[in-house]
């Protein structure tokens, strides 16, 4: 049958359809966000710097702390368990949780002051996708350098402490689990700090909102007189912290596995808040 009878016919051969390439998985794309967040917290050279000198300052004013401790009247040999382990946090809770913070805060805001944000979300049309990418790196590098430098001011608090017959071993009880939460600890208020910043867009107001759940809450909740003071201070994130730090906490505190809820959720209502917040809004 020719061409001509089969058209006739209404069956007339039809070009093959192109066959169309399949994109690349869900997968696929979440590992290329990554990667490109990955790039952009670990390019930028002051990232690096402030770190570095905050893990500096943390270790000598750990050192410092703990000398000041052990020749104390309440150190050494006298103190109490959850003082000596306490102890090796004080500056770690002071000249690293503000800095990283602080970072964590600027890893949406500086995209959105230099307009880098637009091409963010045109190669990501999904925020909630970037919101995540930049939760995850953010937070993983905040986790890394958080128990490590946790592990080093308990170990060099210690080992001072152990000059004066004071020192605590890892494998006291509590030890390592307050070793690990203190590097915890520095992950909830960095991703604290990313859901702020994509919150409120602007540096300085997102800083100051960072600063205000990471640390003026505790403050005026130590203002109230008691027992106020604990009931509503034991659910923020230093009172939490200390919690979790601390061998044998204060009665009025929540226990170690609450305080860790209490770490948990800041984080998580934050940065819950900004991804209804960035599907709501144009840019």
């Amino acid at each position: 049958m020719s061409a001509a009878q089969l058209q006739a016919a209404g069956t007339a051969p039809t070009a093959p359809a192109a066959s169309a390439e399949p994109g690349p998985s869900r997968l696929v794309r979440g590992r290329d966000v990554l990667a490109s967040e990955w790039t952009k917290l670990r390019s930028l050279r002051s990232n690096r710097w402030t770190l570095a000198v905050a893990a500096v300052v943390t270790l000598a004013l750990t050192a410092v702390v703990a000398q000041v401790f052990a020749a104390s009247p309440a150190g050494g040999k006298h103190a109490a368990v959850m003082d000596r382990l306490a102890t090796s946090f004080l500056a770690y809770a002071e000249y690293l949780v503000l800095p990283v913070t602080v970072l964590s805060v600027l890893v949406f805001t500086s995209e959105y002051g230099s307009g880098l944000i637009r091409t963010t979300f045109t190669a990501v049309p999904r925020r909630q996708a970037v919101l995540a990418a930049k939760a995850a790196v953010t937070g993983a590098a905040a986790l890394v350098v958080g128990e490590i430098l946790a592990f080093a001011c308990f170990f060099l608090t210690q080992a001072i402490l152990s000059g004066r017959h004071g020192g605590l071993s890892l494998a006291h009880p509590g030890a390592l689990r307050a070793v690990l939460a203190a590097g915890f600890v520095l992950t909830a208020c960095a991703l604290t700090g990313v859901g702020a910043g994509a919150i409120i867009r602007h540096t300085a107001g997102a800083i100051a909102a960072a600063m205000t759940a990471v640390i003026l809450l505790a403050v005026l909740c130590l203002a109230l007189p008691a027992p106020w003071n604990l009931r509503l201070g034991r659910f923020t994130l230093p009172f939490a912290a200390y919690a979790e730090v601390a061998v044998h906490p204060s009665g009025g505190l929540l226990s170690p596995w609450l305080s860790l809820l209490v770490l948990i959720a800041w984080p998580a209502a934050v940065l819950f808040a900004a991804a209804v917040v960035l599907t709501r809004r144009d840019v």
